[in-house]
């Protein structure tokens, strides 16, 4: 692939922090779009029909049919990145002409080496991947009351997952909307946003204090998630 191109990009985990450190680190990476998250090949299905996607990263072990039978039942399948937990599955990875095979828990330097195999990279003529963004955009466009708000990234303190529902927090309003925190976790700047909970995304800036449990944020106490503890408390040091 060209360097040049933007590559659509399909996650698939049915376990909700893998596919959000998965996403995050897609949404770091310039020359990645993140398409969607799904949680099962269902889903991935649905998606896959709706459009065009150039690389899935395909978690294996998912209840109903693994990641390597979803991939057997796609007549034209995009190229693919399995992660997975257990090495058992690298051979029939591979197999399949896997780009390659993410074991978790994945780092991002990892992550970035497997995304610059897809970008087929020469060593010397081009630069790796920077996982930075130079334009990030400065409204995410949410549905919500049967309309498109426009919502300025920066009045964002908070977002809360409601299970299939989403309360995203600013300092004028709260709004609720029927959208996974993953999604819209990818629209936004992964080095202005940190995950501190599995139903809770934070603005970092807007944090005021925290300890090792919780952090305050806009007069609120949020918890923190034991998963979540060492990358936090890494970002704000």
């Amino acid at each position: 692939m060209s360097t040049n191109k933007i590559i659509t990009c399909l996650a698939v985990d049915d376990e909700p922090p893998a596919l959000d450190v998965v996403t995050r680190y897609i949404s770091a990476i310039p020359q990645l779009h993140l398409a969607g998250a799904c949680a099962n090949a269902v889903q991935a299905l649905a998606m896959l029909q709706q459009q065009p996607i150039d690389l899935l990263f395909l978690d294996i072990q998912m209840p109903q049919i693994l990641g390597t039978q979803f991939l057997r039942t796609l007549k034209n399948p995009p190229k693919v990145i399995f992660t997975t937990a257990y090495r058992k599955f690298a051979v029939e990875g591979f197999e399949l002409d896997a780009v390659d095979y993410l074991l978790k828990p994945i780092t991002f330097q990892r992550f970035l080496k497997a995304v610059n195999k897809v970008m087929d990279l020469p060593v010397q003529d081009t630069p790796p991947l920077l996982p930075t963004k130079n334009n990030s955009p400065e409204f995410i466009n949410i549905r919500a009351d049967r309309k498109m708000l426009k919502i300025a990234i920066d009045d964002i303190i908070y977002i809360e997952s409601l299970r299939d529902y989403c309360k995203i927090v600013t300092p004028s309003k709260k709004i609720i909307t029927r959208q996974p925190i993953s999604s819209i976790e990818s629209s936004l700047p992964a080095d202005s946003f940190i995950r501190i909970h599995r139903s809770y995304l934070v603005s970092i800036r807007k944090i005021e204090s925290y300890t090792a449990e919780f952090v305050e944020i806009a007069q609120q106490e949020l918890p923190i998630g034991r998963m979540y503890r060492l990358s936090l408390l890494s970002a704000l040091s």
